[in-house]
Order: structure tokens, then C-alpha cells, then sequence
């Protein structure tokens, strides 16, 4: 099974990002967990991911904890979105906007997909750079942000880089329980996504 490597990083903090090991059968919500289990900050406020193209602008909005208009609109749900129903490029990106009330934005980019590693649960931490600033009123909680960067395998740039005919293949090809590809599920998503190496 495949899994997908994020590369977060804050808009307005060059130097500080995260890198999160996921499944692609696993939901934004469980990307959003993750992203703040690596910063500290409290992962229950109102916050957004949104399909983004080559340029950060917004597309597709997936919420949690919607405002009533939102929900009145029947925005998307992070809980009941799984990410391999919204990944249809090897860099897909999104657009990520943390606490409407006092907002802060990240850049969320794919930037390779990998061999599930046996025993390894998911969500995982890959990477972690930088300090993440204090958002002003935010409620900061112990998380993997304590570890230092030292502590963290960094490997030679070059590993990072996306061999997109590869990876367009393991997105194409990729099939669900059911025999279908993610072309022929109408949903564009699929449960298994299992492939061969």
C-alpha cells in the first residue's frame, strides 16, 4: 500500500515546516490532527483545507467545525473526506487556513508518494524544521514540536525530488477492493489502493 509524504509549511514563516507521512484512505481530518500534533496548537477550532492549484488559489473547500452558513451550504467535511478522493496530481497541493477567528495559512503540498513502511501507524511525523510561531490567543498543548530537528533523519535533498511519470503511475494505477481504477470510480476515490513494487 501507498502512502503519501505532505510537506506543510507556514506562508508567512519560510523557514519553519513539517513533512507528515499519511494514507491515502485516511481523511483531512486526520491530516489536520496530525499537522497540529507536529505544531502544538489546538486542533479544535474552525479551520479549512482547500483544493488548491500551482498558484495557492483556493478552489474546493473542506471544513471542520463549519460555521452555520457553511454548514448551511453543505460544505465538505473533513471527516467524511479521504484524501485519495482529492489527489488527481503527484504535487497536488492545498491550501490550508488555521482558526477562522484569528486565521493563520499554510501551504500543504505532496511531494512524494512512498511504500507503506510494516508497523509503522499513520499519521507520521517525517520531518520537522524551525520553531512554530505563538499565534496570539492560541492555546498551545505539548505535541512533537518539543523534539528537536536533530532527532529527525534528514535526507539529502535530492531523495525529496518527484519522479512525476512514476508517481502519475502509481496514481493511475492504483486499484480499490472492488477492481476499479480511480478513473472508473465515480467518486475518484478508492479503499484499497494497493500496488505492486
Amino acid at each position: 500500500m501507498a502512502i503519501y509524504r505532505f510537506r506543510i509549511s507556514f506562508e508567512d514563516y519560510d523557514d519553519v515546516l513539517r513533512e507528515i507521512d499519511i494514507l491515502p484512505k485516511q481523511t483531512f481530518l486526520d491530516l489536520h490532527r496530525a499537522l497540529h500534533t507536529a505544531t502544538g496548537y489546538n486542533p479544535e477550532v474552525s479551520s479549512s483545507f482547500y483544493v488548491s492549484n500551482d498558484q495557492w488559489k483556493k478552489g474546493d473547500e473542506i471544513a471542520y467545525l463549519p460555521n452555520a452558513r457553511k454548514a448551511e451550504r453543505g460544505v465538505i467535511l473533513m471527516e467524511n473526506s479521504r484524501l485519495n478522493r482529492f489527489i488527481d496530481d503527484p504535487h497536488q497541493k492545498f491550501y490550508y487556513v488555521y482558526n477562522f477567528d484569528r486565521p493563520f495559512d499554510f501551504h500543504v503540498q505532496l511531494i512524494k508518494i512512498l511504500k507503506e513502511e510494516e508497523g509503522k501507524a499513520y499519521p507520521a511525523l517525517f520531518r520537522s524544521v524551525g520553531q512554530v510561531p505563538k499565534l496570539p490567543g492560541a492555546v498551545v498543548v505539548p505535541g512533537e514540536s518539543a523534539k528537536k530537528e536533530d532527532e529527525y533523519d534528514f535526507l539529502n535533498e535530492t531523495e525529496y525530488g518527484i519522479d512525476e511519470a512514476e508517481d502519475l503511475d502509481m496514481l493511475d494505477d492504483t486499484e480499490d477492493e472492488g477492481g476499479k481504477s480511480d478513473t472508473d470510480n465515480e467518486e475518484g476515490g478508492n479503499e484499497g489502493y494497493e500496488e505492486e513494487y
